[in-house]
C-alpha cells in the first residue's frame, strides 16, 4: 500500500484522485506511484496526496462546462434506471476529464432472466442516450462508435433475444450462433426490423422512467457535475425509496 505523508483526505478530498484514475488499471497506478517516488527522492521529500493528483493530471485537458454537464446527464441516466429497475446495484457513477464516464454496477443475480429482465437491462444501457435526448434534443456520438459502446451492447442483447434466447415471436426455437446472427442482421431486413423494434421499446422504458423521475435525475446529474464521482450509497439516498419494475 502506498504511504502518503500528512493526514488522510476526506472522501470528498479523494474524489479528484478517484476521478483522475478512471480508466487506469492497478498496474498503471503502481507504475505512476513508482515514478512519483523516484522523482521525489531526488527532491528529498516524502510523497503527499497533491503529488499523486498532479501526476494523474499530467497531460490531461479538463472538460468544458458544457461537455461536463452532458456527461453528467448521460451517466446519471444510467445510474437512475439501473437503480429503479433493480437490474443492478450501482457502486459508483463518475465522469472523467475527457468526457469519459462510467457507472460501476454489480448485477442483481436474484432476478429471473426472462424477457422482462432483458428489456429492463437494455433500458438501463440506453438510459444515458435517452437522458441526453430528453434534455438536449440530441445525443453525442459517445453512445455508439465501438463494440463496447451502449448501442453495441444493447443491439447485441436485442439480437440475442431474436436469435439465441428463445424470446422471438418468429421462429423462437431456432438458435443461431452470435457470428451467424450478426451476419444475418446485416442481410435480413426483417430481422433488423425486429431487433430495432426491441431497441425502441427499451428506449421507451428508459424515457418513461427518466420523465417520471425527472427531478431525481437532474439532482444526480448536478451532483455528479459538481464533484465528479457519486457513490452508490449517496445515489440511493438521493433516489430515496423510489422503485419501478418497468416491464
Amino acid at each position: 500500500m502506498t504511504e502518503v505523508a500528512g493526514h488522510s483526505p476526506s472522501p470528498d478530498g479523494l474524489r479528484p484522485l478517484a476521478l483522475l484514475a478512471l480508466g487506469r488499471t492497478g498496474a498503471d497506478i503502481e507504475r505512476l506511484v513508482r515514478e512519483v517516488r523516484r522523482k521525489l527522492r531526488r527532491e528529498e521529500r516524502a510523497i503527499v496526496w497533491a503529488d499523486l493528483e498532479t501526476a494523474l493530471r499530467d497531460g490531461q485537458a479538463a472538460m468544458s462546462d458544457d461537455l461536463r454537464w452532458r456527461a453528467s446527464v448521460h451517466e446519471a441516466g444510467h445510474a437512475l434506471v439501473y437503480t429503479l429497475t433493480g437490474i443492478a446495484e450501482v457502486k459508483a457513477a463518475s465522469i472523467g476529464l475527457h468526457g469519459l464516464g462510467m457507472v460501476a454496477t454489480v448485477a442483481n443475480d436474484r432476478l429471473p432472466q426472462n424477457e422482462a429482465w432483458l428489456m429492463n437491462a437494455m433500458a438501463a444501457i440506453l438510459a444515458g442516450r435517452a437522458a441526453e435526448l430528453l434534455l438536449f434534443g440530441e445525443a453525442l456520438a459517445g453512445g455508439g462508435g465501438a463494440d463496447e459502446s451502449d448501442l453495441a451492447r444493447a443491439t447485441d442483447m436485442a439480437l440475442a433475444a431474436e436469435t439465441r434466447l428463445g424470446f422471438s415471436g418468429h421462429q423462437p426455437l431456432l438458435y443461431r450462433p452470435p457470428t451467424v446472427a450478426m451476419n444475418e442482421l446485416a442481410l435480413d431486413r426483417d430481422l433488423a426490423g425486429r431487433v430495432h423494434v426491441r431497441l425502441l421499446a427499451a428506449e421507451a422504458i428508459a424515457r418513461r422512467l427518466l420523465e417520471e423521475h425527472r427531478e431525481r435525475h437532474h439532482d444526480i446529474a448536478r451532483r455528479l457535475a459538481a464533484v465528479g464521482i457519486v457513490s452508490g450509497d449517496e445515489l440511493r439516498e438521493m433516489i430515496g425509496g423510489a422503485k419501478d419494475t418497468a416491464v
